[in-house]
């Protein structure tokens, strides 16, 4: 039985679906059970079992990996990340879970100038010394996280950011899920560190120039000093001050650590990653 801790997120209800397509039996955990079923869908019912559990409760946690061998844990970033994973890891050893899937951060090590990423190098370690056999997956920037920038395209014709020309790598979350649904379902594939993008790289007026001819209309990356687009993701974004620092850390390191793709969705899955340009068309009206 595999455990599914974040399955309401962006990656964890494509894994859900993937799961179902596959006809795996898993247990989803969620604070909201009947939200998740909805979620689901009848197509689910037969494979999918949701149970109600809370990352902050330990005894809840216990009684949702009763009976299972492998958890797969992506939890939102927060600053609580450590604390929760930690305790989390801890549980399933005890609990005889026998494989961890995490999802971390590429940019891991103690010393990154990224926050969130030392929380993860954090986590992994104890990972590592939980003695429990983990698969860690580290994949660069969301395409899904691009539609935060609908609302100012859809307004200004604009979207902003700090990361001037330099490109980055972007992947489908949905590949991700696929990933993490191989790695548990194929033993060969396991108990490995993976690095997983795209099969190509994208700046932001790369990004820019693909909207406007997809909408018919000039849409402008304006590229800001980082301070100025801090300021701008708490004042205007709305975004906590932790969140926004760690969008412009990313994106400030991306202009100085120069990122490449990997081939590794395509040696694990047998099939190119998702595009870029069909994420786009896919997510046209998104942009309207």
């Amino acid at each position: 039985m595999i455990v599914i801790i974040g399955a309401t997120g962006t990656i964890g209800s494509a894994l859900l679906e993937r799961l179902v397509d596959l006809g795996v039996p898993a247990r989803a955990l969620s604070r909201e059970p009947e939200k998740l079923r909805d979620q689901i869908g009848e197509k689910g019912w037969s494979t999918i079992e949701v149970a109600s559990a809370n990352a902050s409760d330990p005894e809840s946690l216990r009684r949702a990996f009763a009976g299972a061998n492998q958890l797969f844990l992506a939890i939102s970033n927060s600053p609580r990340q450590i604390e929760l994973e930690t305790s989390i890891i801890q549980i399933a050893a005890k609990a005889g879970i026998k494989h961890i899937v995490k999802i971390s951060s590429p940019a891991f090590e103690k010393s990154s100038p990224v926050a969130v990423a030392g929380w993860h190098y954090e986590i992994e370690k104890t990972l590592s010394e939980s003695g429990v056999t983990h698969t860690v997956l580290r994949p660069y920037a969301f395409m899904q996280n691009l539609l935060r920038f609908a609302t100012t395209v859809t307004t200004q014709n604009a979207f902003f950011g700090s990361m001037s020309d330099s490109p980055c790598n972007f992947i489908d979350c949905r590949d991700i899920a696929d990933v993490a649904a191989e790695v548990l379902t194929n033993r060969e594939v396991s108990g490995q560190i993976y690095t997983l993008t795209g099969s190509d790289i994208f700046s932001y007026p790369q990004i820019a120039s693909k909207l406007s001819v997809l909408l018919d209309r000039p849409i402008r990356y304006i590229n800001m000093e980082p301070q100025a687009l801090l300021r701008n993701l708490i004042e205007h974004g709305h975004m906590p001050p932790w969140l926004a620092n760690h969008v412009v850390e990313i994106q400030t390191m991306s202009t100085v650590v120069p990122e490449r793709p990997t081939d590794i969705v395509k040696r694990l899955l047998g099939r190119e990653p998702r595009k870029l340009d069909a994420f786009l068309h896919e997510h046209t009206e998104n942009f309207r």
